[in-house]
């Protein structure tokens, strides 16, 4: 393989020759949703053990797509840039059906953003970077590799975990559990929970290979192509993608019942490989069968244990939405918990968390869900629609809108819920995420989002002036005043927020509120919201 995996060392943890002490948290899952958990909580003060049962990153690229939104989140936990030097970025797709290239999309055709619309980034390189990064908390992040939770009981206000490690058993308390222990979460089975959804009879075959030679012909920019019935794979679908280290994602559909044992061998893989890129010489890196599902638990929070990530949603890979589901979750919980575990929010908050992101792996469910009936059609309602959609999208543009192989992700809106304050209209409405933009200032060249995410912060665009408000950062565009103040550099913040307006954004980089001439009052009032404190007439 490409990857050199590396084993990280085990270490016997304390718990084997004594009672620890009681933790705020304990993350199971060193995965990418894990790590940025364990980080997130770091940066905020919150100390956590993270307790994996392997100790490598993930075999096999897996996850790959990263998407502007988690890359800005990436940037906040501090290894967005890593990602982005390392990955391949990419904005434009291309459909196909049979040899003719049907639609093309471009996901960022604005300049002025620091992250583009999408990175390839294996998961394994992802892991490696996280766990770097977590080497720079050591007083605040204890990351144990080896140490296997095999039961856990929920207890009133904390729970207890029983681990195995090479050196035998012992037994932690964590103020609060976090499950991110995948798609077949082990927390998840013990407690006796399903998930409930739809699982896809159709499987997908996921091949890796390394080739010097680009198989995307004349591009010299790499994008992402999808085929609809191509000449090599006749009557399926198959998605191409490039990787770092001259490494290709080939997703090809299989038959309705194919054997996944007998598809995922060289004999049955090398050929269809072959009949995409021709003669160019490749090696297979590593390969996989997945079926689609668009599945999730019914509650996130149950008690003092928090399911995040696959393990409490999962969704077809098409559209790019597993990973980058979960790292939203990340941001959305990450401040809160360190809320309640601080005492500066009641533990209802929490239940927040669930609410907010529940919406969110419905809407990525559906986005999914609709993607796989278009690929996959199961009635002759859909068959008849797919044929009439690739037909007229040959030469009819509105048709060609109509193909799906997967609408992409986009950061998921949270208008309406309790935390948000409504009422001024605004450009950016509360609920939906930061809006990245250029600014220069004092300290030279920033970006917007790198100075709203992480704290709860009012900005404010144009001739508006800000109050001073416990606990709340300022920070003025296009202003002169006594907080730090940035230009819109070619008035790209201006345009996107509007002028004389202020916004209030959550630490997650959510707007909350937004005001025309915000008071103290105002201020407090949308930020106690946003804390939880919902006011009786609004709920």
């Amino acid at each position: 393989m490409a990857y050199d995996y590396a084993p990280y060392p085990y270490v016997a943890p304390p718990g084997l020759n004594g009672t620890e002490p009681r933790h705020p948290v304990v993350i199971v899952g060193a995965g990418p949703i894990g790590l940025a958990m364990a980080i997130d909580l770091a940066q905020r003060g919150i100390k956590s053990v993270v307790l994996d049962d392997n100790n490598v990153v993930s075999v096999g690229s897996r996850a790959i797509c990263w998407a502007k939104r988690t890359l800005e989140i990436f940037d906040r936990l501090g290894v967005g840039e890593r990602m982005l030097d390392k990955g391949v970025t990419w904005k434009v797709g291309r459909q196909f059906h049979g040899e003719r290239q049907v639609y093309s999309f471009d996901l960022l055709p604005e300049d002025g953003h620091k992250y583009p619309a999408f990175i390839n980034l294996q998961q394994y390189y992802v892991e490696e970077y996280l766990i770097d990064r977590a080497q720079d908390f050591p007083d605040m992040i204890d990351l144990r590799f080896k140490n296997k939770v095999t039961d856990h009981a929920g207890k009133d206000d904390h729970v207890v975990l029983t681990v195995e490690t090479p050196d035998g058993p012992y037994t932690l308390e964590a103020d609060w559990l976090i499950a991110c222990d995948g798609a077949g979460s082990p927390t998840r089975e013990r407690m006796g929970l399903d998930f409930t959804g739809q699982t896809f009879q159709e499987q997908f075959l996921i091949a890796d290979i390394e080739m010097e030679d680009s198989p995307f012909g004349d591009q010299d920019v790499p994008e992402r192509w999808f085929w609809f019935d191509p000449p090599f794979h006749p009557g399926k679908s198959a998605l191409l993608h490039m990787q770092p280290d001259n490494i290709y994602r080939i997703d090809l559909q299989l038959d309705v019942g194919a054997d996944a044992k007998t598809e995922a061998t060289e004999e049955k893989v090398l050929p269809r490989i072959k009949a995409i890129v021709g003669n160019k010489p490749f090696k297979l890196d590593w390969m996989s069968i997945y079926k689609f599902r668009c599945i999730k638990l019914d509650q996130f929070v149950h008690g003092r244990v928090i399911f995040v990530g696959d393990s409490a949603h999962v969704v077809s890979p098409f559209g790019a939405r597993g990973g980058n589901g979960g790292i939203q979750d990340v941001d959305n919980l990450g401040w809160k918990l360190a809320a309640v575990l601080n005492g500066q929010a009641h533990t209802a908050l929490i239940d927040t968390y669930h609410d907010e992101r529940s919406h969110g792996s419905a809407e990525n469910i559906l986005n999914s869900a609709r993607a796989t009936n278009f690929m996959t059609p199961k009635t002759p309602v859909e068959a008849l629609f797919r044929a009439e959609a690739l037909r007229l999208a040959h030469n009819q543009p509105f048709a060609q809108k109509l193909l799906n192989s997967g609408r992409l992700s986009v950061p998921c809106s949270l208008e309406g819920f309790d935390l948000q304050t409504p009422g001024t209209a605004a450009q950016i409405a509360p609920g939906r995420a930061a809006v990245d933009a250029p600014l220069s200032g004092p300290r030279g060249d920033t970006w917007l989002i790198a100075e709203v995410q992480g704290a709860f912060t009012l900005v404010g665009f144009g001739d508006v002036m800000l109050p001073e408000v416990r606990g709340v950062n300022r920070i003025g565009i296009n202003q002169r005043a006594d907080y730090p103040c940035f230009t819109a550099t070619h008035n790209h913040a201006m345009r996107r927020y509007g002028a004389e307006m202020a916004y209030l954004f959550r630490p997650d980089g959510h707007v909350c509120a937004v005001f025309k001439s915000p008071t103290i009052a105002d201020v407090e009032a949308a930020m106690s919201r946003a804390m939880g404190q919902i006011p009786e007439d609004s709920q």
